[in-house]
């Protein structure tokens, strides 16, 4: 009996040794490229920096490589190098043309794109492993690209998926010789990626439905929070929420862009039909949708919304918090192009959401399964106007809401626990890459 067991134990030793990851003898040299990084306040900036500084503390040695400040608050410019320990962020110059309009920002993304190949061009040869970000939409073709040219892996981080978009939005024509070209492009640089980082299941399915080849290499790995920064703050200890009159009334909070992909529309019929009760409505951000939102409203005489311009990202703690309810909105077609990255801030703060999506979303099974709120179809304002009311009624359950959906998010999606999703990744993208 004690030799079959020795034996099994042989095997199982056996077995963990032939299907372990090989180790790297050397730190990863990753370098990132993205458009915006802090101190622009652009969301994938933002996660970006925070995603750079956990992968720096688990060994890698980061390099970013990025532009000058296109949205930032109080600054025009930022150090062109800085060094923090083995993270080193590099800007090069920005340019900001039309920056509120389509065609400005594809110009002054396309000037980026080029600063990037400028920029392998003279430092291909140091950099292990490049992970390049959708920020502009086009800048993946660069690692494709370098690719070529000097046998330099990369991995794609799709947060927006083009030209789909641009499609869905009526920018382009489905048939136009530049939607055929781009898409052409994107399955060309797909093919020759690593690994493919998309941010949910649907996305995954987009991607994959358009070059079903790489299946294997498509990973979803969510973004996230950081509960150690957005802490659950009750309102009357809020200074935001004194500031702007928040305490005594319940608050519903849209915070963040109000661009093209957003549904407002869904939201100003809930204000409307709730426009004579102590509700109101905060919007907080700016976008291509902030002016028609406020004719609306102004149309409508409707006084209890108002709106806020963006905030410095110290006040996010304190903003999303003086809330009572937070929204989610993504519009119709939209599904599966983008991933409302707002969802994990609302989480951290220990507030309910609402979201507002189509039916085959999978907003749908992760707001179930975190028991934080509810979600509702584009156009039913009148569902949701009757959620806030019964939360506005039911301080318990908005509560007991609040605090499932922190809990989901400590669970889940952590800077941590996605850092390590993307270390391993990585990881496995530089050793595969090593041994080609």
């Amino acid at each position: 009996m004690l030799e079959k067991y020795l034996l099994k134990d042989k095997l199982a030793t056996l077995w963990q040794s032939n299907h372990e990851q090989p180790k790297l003898k050397s730190p990863i040299k990753l370098t990132i490229c993205t458009q915006f990084y802090p101190p622009d306040y652009a969301a994938t900036g933002q996660l970006i920096e925070e995603l750079a500084i956990q992968l720096e503390s688990l060994g890698m040695h980061i390099h970013v490589f990025t532009g000058q400040p296109g949205y930032a608050f109080h600054k025009a410019s930022a150090p062109s190098i800085e060094r923090l320990g083995n993270l080193v962020i590099e800007r090069s110059q920005a340019t900001r043309f039309w920056r509120s309009r389509i065609r400005g920002k594809g110009i002054n993304g396309l000037l980026f794109f080029i600063r990037t190949i400028c920029y392998f061009l003279r430092a291909a040869n140091r950099k292990d492993l490049v992970l390049l970000t959708t920020a502009p939409p086009f800048l993946p073709i660069a690692g494709y690209i370098v690719n070529r040219l000097f046998g330099l892996p990369y991995i794609c981080l799709i947060y927006d998926l083009y030209p789909d978009i641009a499609i869905e939005l009526e920018v382009v024509s489905e048939r136009h010789w530049l939607t055929r070209w781009w898409n052409w492009f994107n399955r060309k640089v797909w093919q020759r990626a690593q690994q493919v980082i998309v941010l949910s299941s649907t996305m995954k399915t987009r991607v994959q439905s358009r070059c079903p080849e790489i299946a294997d290499k498509i990973t979803v790995i969510h973004n996230w929070a950081d509960p150690d920064w957005i802490v659950p703050i009750p309102k009357e200890d809020n200074w935001f929420a004194h500031q702007h009159d928040l305490v005594n009334t319940f608050t519903v909070l849209y915070s963040g862009n109000l661009g093209r992909c957003h549904d407002m529309d869904t939201i100003l019929e809930a204000a409307r039909l709730l426009k004579k009760e102590q509700i109101q409505f905060i919007f907080i951000g700016n976008g291509a949708k902030l002016d028609p939102c406020i004719e609306q409203v102004n149309n409508l005489g409707l006084h209890n919304c108002r709106f806020l311009p963006y905030q410095d990202k110290l006040t996010l703690p304190y903003s999303l918090t003086a809330a009572d309810l937070s929204l989610v909105s993504v519009n119709p077609g939209m599904e599966g192009l983008v991933a409302p990255s707002k969802l994990y801030g609302i989480l951290a703060s220990g507030r309910p959401v609402a979201v507002i999506c189509e039916p085959h979303s999978y907003l749908h099974k992760l707001i179930a399964d975190a028991k934080c709120g509810a979600v509702f179809n584009n156009g039913d304002g009148k569902s949701l106007a009757k959620f806030i009311r019964l939360l506005a009624s039911d301080r318990q359950l908005t509560e007991q809401m609040g605090n499932s959906g922190r809990r989901y998010l400590e669970a889940n999606f952590t800077p941590e626990i996605i850092a390590k999703q993307y270390s391993k990744l990585i990881q496995q993208a530089a050793i595969g890459a090593r041994n080609k």
